[in-house]
């Protein structure tokens, strides 16, 4: 698979709405992650990413603007245990919640489906990144209509074992902007990751589109120890 630049990936994409991607840094010290929301309608704009616990949630940023919380407030990142969970809706809590009853990552997300948001029915995409004193490897998955007929969803999941340095994964919700929205299709995408964080929040964050973008989360682990730094940009500031 040819690496594709995540900046001309972002650039060349208006609206590629929620992005996950997981990877590992060129110098093999960190595990990658970032995860990204945009947004069309007012209320999709109106959010913010605020910390809670180990992870994050999405907050209304103008609380008396918010006129529908059931698909844009949840928890998009949480930690259980060496297991780091990214995704773009509430199954993060599902996830979480039947990993700590043993059930593996494909057999929580059995559970679930595409989100109940008709024309788009916008797939749910998820991560899960494995971090345990020095070993690392990481997956994706994707749940989506079957070229929009509802009655049908499609599940894909992605493994990824003994990472590669350098390179990363990067899926995400629609394939442009649309009406409907056009669904993520084919592999996650190979892109490059980088070994500073501060560098690759703003490499991201600059080349989403300027109307569109919302906030991004940006967080490396530390392979050997477990300890992480995390970026929040929001583009609505307090």
């Amino acid at each position: 698979m040819e690496m594709r630049s995540i900046e001309k990936e972002l650039q060349n994409n208006s609206y590629p709405g929620r992005g996950i991607i997981i990877g590992k840094s060129p110098n093999g010290k960190y595990a990658v992650t970032a995860y990204f929301i945009m947004g069309r309608s007012e209320n999709s704009r109106n959010r913010v990413f605020v910390t809670e616990g180990e992870g994050i949630r999405t907050e209304a940023f103008d609380p008396s603007k918010l006129s529908d919380p059931s698909l844009i407030i949840y928890a998009p990142v949480r930690v259980l245990g060496n297991k780091t969970i990214v995704t773009n809706g509430d199954q993060t809590d599902t996830i979480y919640e039947l990993m700590d009853k043993q059930q593996t990552f494909e057999q929580a997300l059995r559970t679930r489906e595409f989100e109940p948001d008709a024309p788009n029915y916008t797939p749910r995409i998820s991560g899960i990144m494995h971090v345990d004193k020095g070993s690392y490897n990481y997956a994706m998955s994707i749940l989506k209509s079957n070229n929009g007929d509802p009655s049908s969803c499609n599940r894909y999941t992605f493994a990824y074992e003994n990472p590669k340095s350098g390179e990363g994964h990067f899926i995400h919700t629609y394939m442009g902007d649309g009406n409907p929205l056009p669904s993520f299709e084919g592999e996650p995408e190979l892109i490059a990751v980088s070994d500073d964080i501060e560098e690759y929040t703003n490499l991201l964050w600059n080349s989403l589109n300027e109307d569109n973008k919302v906030s991004l989360f940006v967080r490396y682990i530390d392979i050997e120890n477990g300890t992480y730094e995390t970026k929040i940009v929001n583009k609505n500031q307090r």
